[in-house]
């Protein structure tokens, strides 16, 4: 098992398939032209299959495939496909606009979860967050995903002046269909212009939500990143994944693996351990693994 000097047990891994992004969206990815990763300096199929392989071994019973946006890989499929027949519960977090395309690779890899970004519900507004007319294939989607029978998560970052008036909408959308919305508070990234006053809070969140609906908690899991809530009698769920305001960093069990292989022990760590090169010239990962755990 991978246990850190916290005792926490690291038993979920995230790998990110590439940095690139077909959406523009102004948090994350706020200009048009990007210099990304060129192609020989991210993992290939056979390189994520192995080391996923290697932290199996080493106690990781679930993985998330992420990105940027990892369906644009052009060997997503490939990816998919290999880490399915892995004795792991698989997952991905996605924009949703090419998931119809990947409907049959998700079945056959036995994918019961995913989590879908979409930041509102109203199609202009979509367009000017993402930059993309998308809206509706999104939309459509997570129907397709919800048909199929999979668990959806919907991500919505919420951004005071932005979108945080459609928070009721968002919990009326859960009355009739099971999707679970999780409101995520704006994080501070490298070149998204964050500020303080653009974070609305959990608190905030739930006073508004407060304002139409009553509510009861869910019980969580012990490494649940969002705290969960249900309007009796609707279909789905909401939470609040409160990474500003209550960070919840001591429950953390996750690590993760960026598209060139490089080992980050959170999403905020400034340093990395570079476990593909390592493994391209033939040295024992598992070493470089636990020192950085």
């Amino acid at each position: 098992m991978l246990i850190d000097q916290y005792n926490r047990v690291h038993n979920y891994l995230r790998i990110s398939l590439t940095d690139n992004c077909n959406f523009r969206c102004f948090y994350c990815m706020p200009e048009e032209e990007y210099s990304f990763s060129p192609p020989a300096s991210l993992m290939q199929p056979s390189e994520i299959e192995k080391l996923a392989k290697v932290f199996v071994d080493l106690g990781v019973n679930k993985i998330r495939l992420t990105g940027g946006e990892p369906l644009i890989r052009k060997d997503a499929a490939q990816i998919i496909s290999a880490l399915g027949k892995l004795p792991v519960t698989l997952t991905l977090t996605t924009n949703g606009v090419r998931l119809h395309e990947f409907k049959d690779t998700l079945e056959q890899a036995g994918i019961g979860s995913v989590n879908i970004s979409l930041d509102t519900l109203q199609a202009d507004k979509f367009q000017l967050i993402t930059r993309r007319n998308s809206f509706y294939t999104v939309k459509n989607n997570i129907e397709l995903m919800l048909k199929m029978g999979v668990h959806v998560k919907v991500n919505a970052v919420i951004m005071a002046g932005l979108n945080e008036d459609e928070i009721v909408d968002f919990i009326e959308w859960t009355k009739y269909m099971p999707v679970h919305v999780r409101f995520i508070e704006f994080m501070p990234f490298s070149g998204n212009k964050w500020t303080s006053n653009k974070v609305f809070t959990w608190q905030q969140m739930l006073e508004k939500a407060s304002t139409v609906y009553s509510f009861l908690p869910l019980k969580n899991d012990q490494h649940d990143t969002s705290k969960g809530y249900i309007v009796p009698g609707h279909a789905g769920t909401f939470s609040v994944i409160s990474t500003m305001s209550a960070p919840f960093c001591d429950s953390c069990n996750r690590i993760r693996i960026t598209a060139d292989g490089k080992l980050k022990n959170c999403l905020f760590a400034k340093d990395e351990t570079d476990l593909l090169t390592a493994m391209r010239n033939g040295e024992d990962v598992i070493d470089f693994i636990k020192k950085i755990l």
